[in-house]
């Protein structure tokens, strides 16, 4: 019997519990990285999840009915693990499916990006109505890139297929000024380094800005920065600094249980 689990709020899901979900596809839902038992970011997690329930449904699933779901999925189960908490409307009240999987860390990198056009329908949510992503991250891999990134019909970066984007011109850390899903990560990141005294800014950036930057990282639930040698045409620095660097902040936010 597996360790991992597929549990609709609190309990075994089965597979009538799931169809809604699999054929309908209007959810939203957070990933993130469980060790120990523990999480980073819960309280941003759960903004996320009752912020996008209340756009998208009108009412949300209380903060500690959320909690609460997590617990039972980690209960019993491996101390460290990929933790998916996805929220749906199949009636009348919102329910939660919470995956378990193996824990990941993401590539090595660095990587190269292509550059896309795309803007996602409501950037600021975590849907699952995704599959240009899939769609550009094939055609970029096909391309013999590792990925690609977003810029949107103004020729501003937005972020990658999974990943925030974050870049660094030596002393501040530039986040990317256009619509965009801000990442758990990133939003740790951002309060940490804050706390650190390292500075931050939020500006513009297109392709032509990129030769006077010092380096680029994408980052995700798996990781806090894996560094972006190139972007389209445009080779960049070695950011194996700004790396250490984000991961230092990343890791000074303690981990909390549910």
């Amino acid at each position: 019997m597996s360790s991992f689990v597929a549990q609709r709020n609190g309990r075994t899901a089965s597979a009538e519990d799931l169809a809604p979900l699999a054929f309908a596809g209007f959810a939203h839902f957070t990933a993130m990285q469980v060790r120990d038992g523990r999480i980073r970011g819960l309280d941003l997690h759960l903004d996320r999840l009752r912020t996008a329930s209340l756009e998208l449904f009108g009412q949300a699933v209380p903060d500690d009915r959320v909690r609460s779901y997590l617990r039972t999925a980690l209960e019993g189960g491996p101390a460290d693990v990929s933790l998916t908490a996805t929220v749906h409307l199949p009636r009348d009240e919102p329910e939660v499916l919470v995956r378990t999987r193996p824990p990941a860390s993401g590539p090595e990198g660095p990587l190269t990006l292509a550059v896309v056009e795309h803007e996602r329908f409501l950037p600021t949510i975590k849907h699952v109505g995704e599959a240009a992503k899939t769609y550009f991250r094939r055609q970029a891999t096909a391309g013999g890139f590792d990925d690609a990134a977003f810029v949107d019909r103004r020729g501003r970066f937005s972020e990658a297929t999974i990943w925030n984007l974050a870049f660094w011109d030596g002393d501040t850390v530039v986040w990317p000024d256009a619509g965009l899903l801000r990442g758990t990560t990133m939003d740790i990141v951002r309060r940490r380094l804050e706390a650190l005294g390292i500075p931050q800014r939020v500006q513009e950036v297109g392709l032509a800005d990129l030769p006077g930057l010092n380096g680029a990282v994408v980052m995700n639930s798996w990781t806090p920065g894996i560094a972006v040698r190139r972007i389209g045409d445009t080779p960049l620095p070695d950011a194996s600094s700004f790396v250490v660097l984000l991961h230092n902040a990343y890791q000074a936010e303690p981990l909390t249980r549910p």
